[in-house]
């Protein structure tokens, strides 16, 4: 499946998934097979199993530098992210009930701090600038008596800009303050570990780093309180209840020793790869802007905005042509409405629907790079000349108020100005701001 994927399809979409490697494969199957044991049995194949589990927690602990008790396994990242930020808040609630996030955050985090606010929680969303950098001066002036965590992503899964996290870090430990951050995009792709970041909790994930889906983990900090969101048997030292999937874990420990191994490598290749695409787009084409820091961003992310162009008609021309990439973030890819990370940076709703995200990754070769810029002009300018999809636009215009009429409770008012929203942007051009 693997050569397949090299010789018929350059995927370029290791931002949303990675395919699983041989290697990791290959060390996983027994544990569906022979050794499939439960890790709680006290029999021979559960010890095994245990032993298994806790070898591999420990490699996983020594690849961003914590130690085994302190990594607790989960079904992803959107669970270690929504245990991130439930735990840690509802363990601290004597302490206080604020917390603080960035706005360009994964909706992992944005969707249970919205979920905490319907708890009691105070949530804080800090603006980005137009590389989607946050300040860590606006944080440390967000932060209150009542602020117990903040959360602030490592880098983007969108637009692949890397925050200030040190800095940031710093600023909470200063005040007795929990940090978090999300590194689920950086975790393989570029070093650190725990300490150097300054995070009192962590999340990863498997799937990322050509491991398997259905396995990430939360790091806390020893010390740190936490308290469970699912209620079992007691699992991970009673923080998460269930039993625990050995093979994905066994196998996310063998994804990370490869990736880390190679990591010197793969850094500078896809690094490599990442600067001479986007200088071999702004070479060739007109209409086209790069998102997020120019520099401070992970090394095989490239996200860009085509002015008169629907991206959704860009992503499957380009699958036509044998090449896969997005329109961003995985999981919003079924929603038509711009990206909230996008906005957020300031690009105005038509530059954010003509905006397509090309990650590179382990499989990913300068050749393909070189057939990309090749067939990519062409099929731009035929996009372009098909114009943008007017249904789809109005739909996202539709979104839009039912976001609005959601938020503000669905009252007369809100919905007359809904609509007057859509008819004003139905009657002549649609996206008239700027960047």
């Amino acid at each position: 499946m693997i050569d397949n994927l090299r010789q018929k399809y350059i995927y370029l979409d290791y931002a949303a998934t990675t395919p699983v490697r041989p290697e990791v494969l290959e060390l996983m199957m027994p544990y569906f097979k022979d050794q499939f044991g439960n890790a709680s049995s006290l029999h021979s194949l559960g010890i095994d199993a245990k032993k298994a589990l806790e070898r591999a927690r420990t490699e996983i602990g020594e690849s961003i530098g914590a130690q085994p008790e302190e990594i607790v396994f989960t079904s992803g990242g959107t669970e270690a992210d929504n245990l991130a930020i439930q735990g840690i808040g509802f363990a601290n609630l004597s302490r206080g009930n604020h917390i603080i996030t960035s706005v360009i955050e994964h909706v992992a985090i944005l969707n249970t701090c919205r979920f905490m606010g319907k708890m009691g929680f105070k949530v804080t969303h800090i603006p980005v600038d137009c590389y989607g950098r946050v300040n860590p001066d606006e944080v440390k002036k967000r932060i209150t008596s009542k602020t117990i965590l903040i959360s602030i992503m490592h880098a983007n899964n969108e637009i692949g800009t890397l925050q200030p996290i040190q800095e940031i870090s710093t600023i909470a430990r200063e005040k007795e303050i929990v940090f978090h951050t999300d590194a689920i995009q950086t975790w393989g792709k570029i070093p650190f570990d725990v300490n150097s970041l300054g995070a009192d909790a962590l999340s990863i994930s498997g799937h990322k780093i050509y491991g398997p889906k259905g396995v990430g983990i939360l790091y806390i900090r020893k010390g740190a309180k936490i308290r469970p969101i699912l209620w079992g048997g007691g699992h991970e030292r009673g923080v998460r209840s269930g039993t625990e999937n050995v093979a994905g874990i066994v196998g996310m420990a063998k994804a990370i020793k490869l990736v880390k191994d190679e990591m010197p490598i793969e850094m500078k290749r896809q690094t490599d790869m990442r600067d001479r695409l986007v200088n071999g787009i702004f070479e060739k084409m007109e209409g086209v802007s790069l998102n997020g820091h120019p520099t401070e961003r992970l090394p095989g992310h490239v996200h860009l905005s085509f002015s008169n162009l629907d991206a959704q008609k860009l992503v499957l021309a380009l699958d036509a042509k044998g090449i896969g990439a997005s329109m961003g973030s995985a999981c919003s890819s079924l929603h038509p409405y711009p990206s909230h990370v996008l906005r957020e940076i300031g690009l105005s709703d038509e530059l954010a629907l003509g905006s397509i995200r090309v990650t590179t990754g382990h499989y990913t070769t300068p050749d393909d790079i070189e057939y990309v810029l090749e067939v990519l002009p062409s099929v731009i300018e035929d996009c372009r000349k098909s114009g943008i999809d007017r249904e789809r636009r109005d739909e996202v215009l539709r979104k839009k108020i039912l976001e609005i009429q959601e938020e503000k409770g669905g009252c007369e008012s809100i919905k007359q100005m809904a609509w007057s929203y859509i008819f004003k942007k139905t009657s002549g051009r649609i996206f008239k701001r700027g960047r």
